[in-house]
């Protein structure tokens, strides 16, 4: 269903685009309620918010509203480990097991941080089942993921963690900080807090869940509306209920993804796919990457080398579990194929389910996030943010 909507917000002389695309998102592509910023270093050049937080259209987006993002919350998480790196608390070419002893047995033993960060570890699904309740019981589910063999020869393939991947990191940064906090608490005193980010892996109780936008699936007539790139080979395992790509997107089960905006799932630390927030905080961060303006616990050399436009995999481009080609450097995306965001090869982000996009454009100081209610199906490549980050190439 289009409609017109009342766009909020500001936008910087030179960035019209972006707003144009924006509200040709609701105009043509089924958007219900969003919020797109960008950032050059610490300073907002775009802060739109449009459109309804429900799915009934009764309640409206603004300017605080958060939403669920999903796998955007790895490029956070990454952020948080390149800290321990700058800190010297961690060394991405170090094995894992170094750090987190119980972790080197099962064939993991020489799987290396990097690796584990680039998706290249073969840890994508558990045996075992794990559920919301023991995602909470970070010394039991150390246990799990600590016995878990690799489902292929680490360091030769990548294939999408899509969950486990945060789950691994956490325990690796609860491990190695001085004070053993998780990586929520990492995130929320050493970036949200200095930074004033709405962004919380981990939702805390004393924030409101009125603030959350529900997300929606897109069923029925909508698909053919305003889906044109779905994930078939994806969706074939998902229906047969087998195959890689299945087990991984439901490894640990954590329900279905428009039921993502409940407390009992978002109080749980995800660092791979329970963050939510604001698109300003995901542009806020990525601003601050981009720009390298100081503010991050992140040296400047570090920050250098997660832009580096050689992401040195010797791995094929293939993806196991998306079953598409993909590109990871140091737990963040980079461009590959037909997805490209950025102005050059120095680009990096991470992409959430339905949609949702943060990256940092090193070359234009440019930091970019996108959130949304209605969940795309595009495996990578959404139409929305594409649209957005198509828009603000043009205006750089």
């Amino acid at each position: 269903m289009s409609e017109q909507v009342t766009v909020h917000g500001e936008v910087d002389s030179g960035f019209g685009a972006v707003a144009d695309a924006f509200r040709r998102n609701f105009a043509g592509h089924g958007e219900i309620g969003a919020a797109v910023a960008v950032f050059e270093g610490d300073r907002p050049v775009v802060d739109l918010w449009a459109g309804w937080r429900d799915r009934k259209r009764g309640l409206p987006w603004e300017r605080d509203t958060m939403a669920p993002v999903w796998s955007s919350t790895k490029g956070i998480t990454a952020f948080v480990v390149a800290a321990a790196v700058s800190r010297g608390l961690l060394d991405y070419e170090a094995p894992v097991a170094k750090y987190w002893p119980e972790f080197g047995v099962n064939g993991k033993e020489s799987i290396t941080v990097h690796q584990l960060l680039d998706h290249q570890a073969g840890l994508a699904a558990l045996d075992r089942p794990v559920r919301l309740r023991d995602m909470a019981d970070p010394d039991g589910l150390a246990v799990v993921l600590a016995e878990q063999k690799p489902l292929w020869q680490p360091g030769t393939r990548h294939g999408y963690h899509p969950i486990t991947a945060g789950l691994y990191q956490g325990e690796l940064i609860r491990r190695v900080d001085p004070e053993h906090r998780t990586l929520g608490r990492v995130f929320a005193e050493d970036f949200a807090k200095p930074l004033g980010l709405d962004f919380y892996i981990g939702l805390p109780e004393s924030v409101s869940l009125d603030r959350v936008a529900t997300l929606s699936a897109t069923e029925g007539l909508d698909i053919l509306r305003y889906e044109r790139d779905l994930p078939l080979r994806i969706g074939v395992q998902l229906y047969a209920k087998r195959g890689l790509s299945f087990r991984a997107l439901n490894s640990p089960q954590v329900g279905a993804p428009a039921r993502a905006a409940r407390r009992e799932f978002l109080e749980v630390e995800s660092p791979a796919a329970g963050g939510v927030g604001t698109a300003r905080s995901l542009a806020r961060v990525y601003g601050a990457a981009a720009g390298n303006t100081g503010e991050l616990p992140i040296d400047a050399e570090l920050l250098d080398r997660l832009a580096s436009a050689d992401t040195a995999q010797d791995v094929p481009a293939e993806d196991l579990v998306l079953l598409t080609p993909s590109r990871y450097h140091l737990g963040f995306r980079k461009s590959c194929g037909s997805f490209r965001f950025g102005t050059d090869a120095r680009a990096y982000g991470t992409t959430g389910y339905g949609g949702s996009l943060g990256f940092a454009d090193p070359a234009t100081g440019l930091g970019f996030g996108y959130t949304m209610n209605r969940l795309g199906m595009a495996v990578l490549d959404d139409v929305r943010s594409r649209n957005l980050r198509e828009a603000l190439r043009r205006s750089v």
